[in-house]
């Protein structure tokens, strides 16, 4: 499946136009629609210039022209599998090819599944998009507030520590303590930090999902889908900072507590093939990712990774049985990539 052909904002206004009424004049609300003014502005769709406009202005309006599916992989509701794809490993699961725009292996890619702590992939990128990573925060007791046994990166009341090391936290340990403390400072509070998540994917075209949290702890009303990781993890690889993030196999995190003492947390990625537990397929070069594991979302990855000819990849496997059958699939996904 290829990317969709290029459009213009005039055809498009009217396809909105068309969709967005019925009978006589009557209004019909489009649930999964993305604000085409917002999105016209962040991927600079192209508009008519008028008569008498200065030279200078239409050049400038002419750079960097790009349309919103025009660099992504694109496809429908069929799955495209594999013989070689073992699918009972899985829910779902998706290959996508990077520089050709195309998806090599789709299955259930658009329907809604938990997204366990891969939901800290959408934290980092709105955080990289709005915070400032030497800015500093004090912990709250408030962001400590967790389910029992949740993951954590070892964070206490008062804790000064900076955007970037808290990032590292949320990435390599997966700290769900991490996650709540960087909402608190993009966004005041936690609620409205995932208000600005669901801003942020909507404006992705990621419409499949609703985000209730920065960690991804278990909630109802907390969804995505494969494509929608897929599009915010794309968007993430853009932000400057975050592929240091997932390509990080160790980080050493010192900063003071509330007593201004000096404190050292090392933190390693979930990531088995960083890790050197899981073997990768020869010839692939894995770069990094992000795991994610609840009962209810089962074992997730969602992974980058280059071949040996360096073409971009981005593998996703959610609602595995267990972690080795999860590495069993996005190995064998990594194997279609060889050329």
């Amino acid at each position: 499946m290829k990317c969709i052909v290029k459009k213009s904002l005039g055809a498009l206004s009217a396809l909105l136009l068309i969709a967005g009424t019925a009978g006589c004049g009557e209004k019909i609300e489009l649930e999964e629609s993305y604000d085409l003014y917002n999105t016209t502005k962040q991927f600079e769709i192209q508009v008519e210039k008028k008569e008498g406009e200065s030279e200078t202005k239409k050049e400038k309006e002419q750079e960097s022209i790009s349309f919103f599916g025009e660099q992504l992989c694109v496809g429908g509701n069929e799955n495209t599998t594999d013989a070689a794809v073992t699918e009972a490993l899985s829910y779902a699961a998706g290959l996508f090819d990077l520089s050709d725009h195309e998806i090599l292996y789709s299955r259930n890619i658009h329907e809604q599944v938990y997204p366990a702590s891969t939901t800290k992939i959408l934290t980092a990128y709105v955080a990289l998009k709005y915070g400032d990573l030497e800015a500093k925060t004090t912990v709250s007791e408030n962001a400590l507030i967790l389910e029992e046994g949740s993951t954590v990166s070892g964070l206490s009341p008062g804790d000064s520590i900076t955007l970037e090391q808290l990032l590292y936290g949320l990435i390599l340990c997966s700290g769900n303590d991490a996650a709540n403390v960087i909402a608190e400072m993009i966004s005041g509070n936690t609620e409205e930090f995932a208000k600005l998540m669901n801003q942020e994917a909507r404006a992705l075209g990621a419409t499949k999902s609703n985000f209730r949290n920065a960690h991804g702890l278990p909630d109802e009303q907390h969804y995505t889908s494969v494509y929608d990781l897929y599009l915010i993890f794309q968007a993430a690889l853009k932000e400057e900072g975050f592929r240091k993030l997932i390509e990080t196999k160790e980080y050493t995190a010192e900063f003071t507590n509330s007593q201004g003492e000096p404190v050292t947390k090392q933190w390693e990625t979930t990531n088995l093939y960083l890790r050197g537990e899981k073997e990768i397929p020869e010839g692939v070069h894995v770069i990094g990712g992000k795991t994610g594991t609840t009962n209810d979302a089962g074992s997730c990855l969602v992974l980058y990774s280059e071949n040996q000819s360096s073409k971009p990849y981005i593998s996703i496997v959610m609602k595995a049985n267990n972690k080795d059958e999860l590495y069993q699939q996005m190995t064998e996904l990594l194997k279609k990539t060889w050329n």
